[in-house]
């Protein structure tokens, strides 16, 4: 089973882009299903498959131990490790050969707590991680910046092959697409226009840029849209690629 688990900050279209990206894989017939593991959703623009919401209710938690929103959604995603064999059991029952895993929508609750590299650990099968860079919202070289630098947390968290994927680019202009492409493949680029934006910041903001192109993590991101399944093919061609490594790694 190969397993990719999609993350992002809150609001960059995780859910949108699982479920999309599950009919897209589904129409050219293969065998995928989609896992919910945010507990506290209240909807989804997808049907999952598998849905840890069936396991752990946010609500129950609030009224049982007397906790606000967010500190029933922090008890919830600790207790998905609880629940991580019986997920593990309904999943490999069903025999799918890809596993698209929707994760909170607060990035912290997954990535920055135990729960989350426990979870990436112990579910079986190849695993790679699809990060989402908010397109309407990273087109800012501060932004950029700032969601590049918690990709790499994010990386250094759980320890996974790491595809970068643009989400909403159908909501930006093309040329702001390239430019953001273009400061992945050239920090002095990203260097100048984090000068022009923030002129006196900018010697903190090269040291930066610099600073991400040290570390060797940044690829080119692939731009997509879950509305009309822009860069699918590219995208489903880069997770292949990473996974299919991960196995010949492996044997």
């Amino acid at each position: 089973m190969n397993v990719t688990f999609i993350l992002g900050m809150a609001g960059t279209g995780k859910s949108s882009l699982t479920g999309a990206l599950r009919d897209w894989l589904r129409l050219r017939e293969i065998n995928v299903l989609a896992l919910n593991l945010d507990p506290g959703a209240l909807s989804l623009p997808y049907d999952p498959d598998v849905d840890v919401r069936s396991m752990i209710n946010v609500y129950q938690l609030m009224e049982k131990y007397q906790l606000g929103p967010n500190g029933a959604l922090i008890m919830a995603a600790d207790l998905i490790a609880d629940h991580l064999e019986e997920v593990v059991a309904i999943v490999e029952e069903l025999e799918p050969e890809f596993l698209l895993v929707d994760t909170p929508g607060q990035i912290e609750l997954f990535a920055f707590r135990e729960s989350g590299p426990f979870i990436v650990n112990n579910m079986p099968g190849e695993k790679a991680v699809v990060y989402l860079l908010d397109a309407p919202f990273s087109r800012n070289p501060l932004n950029f910046v700032s969601n590049l630098f918690l990709a790499v947390a994010v990386y250094h968290r759980l320890l996974k092959p790491q595809i970068y994927a643009l989400s909403k680019s159908d909501m930006i202009t093309q040329s702001e697409v390239e430019k953001m492409i273009s400061w992945t493949l050239d920090f002095e680029e990203l260097s100048h226009d984090l000068e022009s934006k923030a002129p006196a910041q900018s010697l903190v903001m090269r040291e930066l840029a610099e600073a991400l192109e040290r570390t060797g993590l940044i690829t080119e991101p692939i731009p997509t849209s879950s509305k009309n399944m822009e860069g699918f093919t590219e995208l489903s061609a880069a997770i292949t690629r990473v996974l299919a490594r991960g196995e010949e790694a492996s044997n």
